[in-house]
C-alpha cells in the first residue's frame, strides 16, 4: 500500500512538472531604455509586441508558444507602451494603438512582421526574417491546396479523385517564376479542379520526394485515383496549365530536331569507322566533339557551319569536321572527351592540341587560317590561406574560440571564385596589415565553399559578406565601403553607430557629372516635377542608378542634350531617379528601364519608343508628336 502511494506521488509530480514547462513563457518584460539596449547589443533575432494596456489573450497565447518553441533561437519580447515602458517606446518611437508587431535583427530595427499572426507562421518567420513569405500564406496562393506533411498528402489522395500537385522548393528560382501562374490557374480553376502544392524540401516531406522519384524542381504531376498518371511537361505558365486541367493527358511530343549529320553543309560528320582514314588524308583538321543536347553545342553549330562554307569559299587550307560522341562512344573514350563542345586540331594525320577559343565564325576562320597552338593556361591561383598576410583564416575548428578572445575582428566571408572577393582581398590585406601591431584588432577571413555551416549559422547569402564581431557574442553587419581605407576607418571606431555603414548614395548631379551634356540635363523629383514640365516640351527619362541598358544610354542622352542646346531647341532633356523618386514611377507606370516618356505644357503625350542613340533622340525632340502618335 505504502509502495501504491509513493508511485502515485511521483506520477502526480511528473505530470505537474509537465503541465509548468508546458505553461511557461519565455517572454521577456522589458522597460528600462539601458536593459533594452543591452538586449540590442546582445541577441540577433528579436521579435517586440508592443501593447497599450493589457495584452489580448489570442496574441498573449500564440507570443508565449513561440517563446517557448523558438527558445534559443529567437528573443521574444514584451514591451508595454502604458506602463514602465512608456519612455522606452517614445524612444523608439512606437505608438500602438493595441498592439504591434517588429523584429530586429543584428542590434538594429528590421522590419515591421507582416505575416499572420498563428504559432506556425510566427515561428516560420523568426526561423528566416529575411526570407521570402511562404506561398501558403501569399494572399495570391490563396485558390492552392497547400500540403504541409505527407499525413496530408495521404488524406488528400483518399479524398480527391484527381488533381494536380506541383512538387517545388523555396530556394528554386523557376518554382518561385511559376508560382504566380499557378496560383492564377488554381483561381480560374477553383470550381472545378484542385491544384495542389507540396515543399518537399522539407525534411518532414522527404519520403514523398523519394516515393514519387522527385530529382529537380517544380514537379508538376497529374494524380487520379490515387496515383500519379502523368507527369505535366507543357507550358509553364497559366494558359498551358489551365489548358492542360481541361483535358488531362500526356503532352504532345516534341517535333524531333533534325540530326545534324543529315543536315546539308560543309562539315563533314565523322565516325568511329571513318573518322582515322579521313585524319591521315588531311594536312589541317580542326575536330569539333558533341552531343546533340548541349546547350553550347546547339549555339555553336551555326557559327561552325557558316565557317566551314566561307573556309571553302576563301581558299583557305583546312576542313571543319564533328564527331557526335553520344554514338560514336570508341572515339570519345580514345580522346577522353569530357564536356562539350571540346574542339581538337590535326596536323598531317595526328593530334596537335585544344583550342578552346574558336567557338565563333570570324575566330575559326582566323585560327585555320594560322593554326597556332594557344598559350597554357595560367597556373592555378593560390588559396588566399596560403598566401602571406596577416589577416587570419578561420576554420570550424578555431572559429569560436578565436573569435572570442578578439575585441575587434571583422571576417570577411567569401568564395574564391567570387570577383568583388578577388577585388576586395588586396585592400582587407592591406588594412590587415595596418594593424598588424595592435593586438586588439583582427581581420579574419571564412571560405563558404569549404566551411559552409559557418556562412551559414552567419546568414551569408552573398560574398563578399562582412561581419564585425566583439568577443564573439556582439557582432553586426558591415555595409561600409571596400577599400584599405574604408576597412582602417571601421576599425579605428568600431563601435561608433555609424561605422560600417553603406555610403550615401550620389546625387543625379553627381551621378551624371562625367557625362558630356550631362549639365544640360535636369534632374527632376516629386517636388519640381511637375512645376518643371509645367511650361516647356521634355523628354523625361526614367532610370534605375544599376540598370545597364541605363548607363549604356547615358552618353547618347548626354550627346542629344548637347545638340538640342547648340540648335537652340525649346524642348529639353530629364531624368528622374526611379529608385529614389517611386510615387512618380508608380504614378507614370515604370515597370522597366529605362522608359522614356514625353511631356508637353504638363501632360503626358506619349512614350518614346525609337532607339536610344543621340541622333535619333534628337530627331524626335526636333518634330515631336502633337498627339500619342509618334510618327517616325
Amino acid at each position: 500500500m505504502r509502495r501504491s502511494v509513493i508511485l502515485l506521488a511521483l506520477l502526480c509530480g511528473a505530470v505537474v512538472v509537465s503541465l509548468a514547462a508546458k505553461s511557461q513563457s519565455y517572454v521577456e518584460s522589458v522597460s528600462d531604455p539601458k536593459e533594452w539596449k543591452k538586449l540590442l547589443r546582445t541577441r540577433t533575432n528579436i521579435l517586440v509586441l508592443y501593447t497599450r494596456g493589457k495584452v489580448k489573450q489570442e496574441i498573449n497565447l500564440v507570443f508565449t508558444e513561440v517563446s517557448r518553441e523558438l527558445r534559443g533561437t529567437a528573443t521574444l519580447v514584451h514591451i508595454d507602451c502604458s506602463g514602465e515602458g512608456k519612455k522606452l517606446c517614445k524612444k523608439n518611437k512606437v505608438e500602438p494603438v493595441s498592439y504591434v508587431l517588429k523584429h530586429y535583427k543584428d542590434g538594429d530595427f528590421h522590419k515591421d512582421y507582416d505575416r499572420r499572426e498563428t504559432i506556425q507562421s510566427m515561428s516560420t518567420f523568426l526561423r528566416d526574417p529575411s526570407g521570402d513569405i511562404p506561398w501558403d500564406e501569399d494572399e495570391q496562393g490563396v485558390d492552392v491546396v497547400h500540403i504541409n506533411d505527407v499525413n496530408a498528402l495521404t488524406k488528400l489522395l483518399k479524398k480527391e479523385r484527381s488533381f494536380m500537385m506541383m512538387f517545388y522548393a523555396p530556394w528554386c528560382g523557376f518554382c518561385k517564376r511559376l508560382k504566380p501562374d499557378y496560383s492564377m490557374a488554381a483561381t480560374e480553376l477553383k470550381d472545378t479542379h484542385t491544384l495542389v502544392a507540396m515543399d518537399v524540401n522539407k525534411p518532414e516531406n522527404s519520403a514523398a520526394r523519394i516515393k514519387y522519384n522527385i530529382t529537380g524542381f517544380p514537379t508538376l504531376m497529374y494524380f487520379e485515383d490515387g496515383a500519379p498518371k502523368y507527369t505535366y511537361e507543357g507550358e509553364n505558365n497559366k494558359a498551358g496549365i489551365v489548358a492542360f486541367m481541361k483535358n488531362p493527358g500526356k503532352a504532345p511530343e516534341k517535333p524531333k530536331e533534325e540530326v545534324w549529320s543529315d543536315t546539308p553543309s560543309d562539315v563533314i560528320h565523322l565516325t568511329d569507322a571513318t573518322f582515322h582514314e579521313f585524319v591521315k588524308g588531311e594536312a589541317s583538321v580542326l575536330v569539333m566533339f558533341y552531343a546533340p543536347w548541349c546547350g553550347h553545342c546547339k549555339r555553336m553549330k551555326p557559327e561552325y557551319t557558316s565557317a566551314a562554307t566561307l573556309l571553302k569559299e576563301r581558299g583557305i587550307m583546312g576542313k571543319l569536321a564533328a564527331v557526335d560522341t553520344t554514338k560514336e562512344t570508341k572515339l570519345g573514350t580514345e580522346f577522353s572527351i569530357k564536356g562539350y563542345p571540346t574542339i581538337k586540331y590535326f596536323r598531317n594525320g595526328e593530334f596537335a592540341f585544344d583550342v578552346s577559343s574558336a567557338r565563333e565564325k570570324d575566330k575559326i576562320l582566323e585560327f585555320m587560317a594560322d593554326p597556332k597552338e594557344p598559350p597554357p593556361p595560367p597556373p592555378p591561383e593560390k588559396p588566399w590561406s596560403e598566401v602571406e598576410s596577416s589577416v587570419v583564416h578561420l576554420t570550424d575548428e578555431n572559429y569560436k574560440s578565436f573569435l572570442k578572445k578578439k575585441k575587434h575582428v571583422l571576417v570577411m566571408f567569401y568564395a574564391p571564385w567570387c570577383g568583388h572577393c578577388k577585388k576586395a582581398k588586396p585592400e582587407f590585406m592591406n588594412a590587415a596589415d595596418r594593424f598588424s601591431d595592435d593586438p586588439k584588432v583582427e581581420f579574419a577571413a571564412v571560405d563558404c565553399t569549404t566551411f559552409q555551416t559557418l556562412c551559414s549559422t552567419n546568414d551569408v547569402s552573398g560574398y563578399p559578406t562582412f561581419k564585425y564581431f566583439n568577443y564573439y557574442k556582439n557582432t553586426k553587419p558591415y555595409n561600409g565601403g571596400r577599400t584599405e581605407i574604408d576597412f582602417v576607418k571601421f576599425m579605428e571606431d568600431p563601435e561608433n553607430p555609424l561605422s560600417g555603414s553603406p555610403p550615401p548614395p550620389p546625387s543625379p548631379q553627381e551621378e551624371w557629372a562625367s557625362v558630356q551634356g550631362g549639365e544640360l540635363i535636369h534632374h527632376l523629383t516629386e517636388a519640381t516635377f511637375d512645376t518643371f514640365i509645367s511650361n516647356k516640351e521634355t523628354l523625361v527619362m526614367f532610370y534605375a542608378p544599376w540598370c545597364g541598358h541605363c548607363k549604356a544610354m547615358k552618353d547618347d542622352f548626354g550627346q542629344a542634350a548637347v545638340e538640342l542646346a547648340a540648335e537652340g531647341k525649346m524642348g529639353v532633356l530629364a531624368t528622374v531617379d526611379a529608385t529614389v523618386e517611386r510615387s512618380l514611377a508608380t504614378r507614370f507606370q515604370i515597370h522597366g528601364f529605362p522608359t522614356l516618356k514625353f511631356f508637353r505644357h504638363g501632360h503626358l503625350v506619349t512614350e518614346y519608343n525609337r532607339s536610344r542613340k543621340s541622333a535619333d533622340i534628337v530627331g524626335f525632340m526636333r518634330n515631336p508628336p502633337l498627339n500619342g502618335k509618334d510618327e517616325l
